[in-house]
């Protein structure tokens, strides 16, 4: 198959990589559509010390699997891949199972590829209606929906996302269902398209009170940080996203 392989510290296509083997429990999946994140850009930096075949955001279709209700299904992948018998793991939280792999970033070949292997518990069909360029952002969006599991929130708080890059953006839509939304960032563009989305968009240095409830870093940066615990106010919610 083909694929791309970052390896010695190089970036290259692979005409001829070998297909990935199937073990049990798993499923092969021939890729349609994969994303490139900021976390694959950093790997070609040397990120995880990461070696073999990147990306982790994708939509394919499931060839070979031990259900057989999964086969030719159109299918998105949770990237955690936990060892299922830690103390962690058996509270629910194989998400930070110390021996996981994860796809395209630990020990594990991701999806810049024709086939990729993903534990069949790891997967979600796709509904018959949404579209593979659609269904690509569910990791993503997924990331942006854990703010939820970890913080309560109701419609009266104030919530500020700072940083308007893919996740900030994706992330002010999501709490923009639950509270009172504003993303800070720099680029005009993107505060434009922000605030076509209904959420209210402000540019960075603009915006000085300190009385949001809740404000999440999407910036990835030491200043983004310090913004954010000089923007919350009083005994609020800070969240690191990146």
């Amino acid at each position: 198959m083909k694929a791309l392989v970052f390896e010695g510290g190089r970036l290259a296509l692979d005409a001829n990589r070998k297909r990935p083997e199937r073990p049990p429990g798993e499923a092969l999946i021939r890729i349609n559509v994969a994303g490139i994140c900021n976390t694959d850009i950093e790997i070609t930096k040397g990120y995880m010390n990461f070696q073999g075949v990147p990306g982790h955001e994708f939509a394919g279709v499931v060839e070979e699997a031990d259900t057989p209700e999964l086969l030719n299904k159109r299918v998105v992948g949770e990237i955690n891949c936990p060892c299922g018998t830690c103390e962690l793991c058996r509270e629910g939280l194989g998400r930070h199972c110390p021996q996981r792999t994860v796809l395209g970033i630990v020990g594990r070949d991701g999806v810049f590829a024709e086939y990729a292997t993903l534990p069949e518990a790891n997967l979600h069909i796709i509904p018959d209606e949404m579209e593979d360029d659609v269904a690509v952002f569910a990791e993503p969006v997924a990331a942006a929906f854990a703010i939820l599991e970890q913080v309560t929130t109701t419609k009266d708080d104030r919530c500020l996302v700072l940083g308007d890059g893919k996740l900030g953006l994706i992330i002010a839509q999501v709490l923009n269902r639950r509270c009172r939304v504003t993303l800070l960032g720099r680029s005009v563009r993107k505060l434009s398209l922000a605030g076509q989305l209904g959420i209210d968009a402000v540019v960075a240095g603009a915006h000085k009170e300190r009385d949001y409830d809740i404000v999440v870093d999407a910036t990835g940066s030491r200043s983004g940080f310090e913004a954010a615990l000089s923007l919350v106010k009083p005994r609020g919610t800070v969240v690191l996203k990146t």
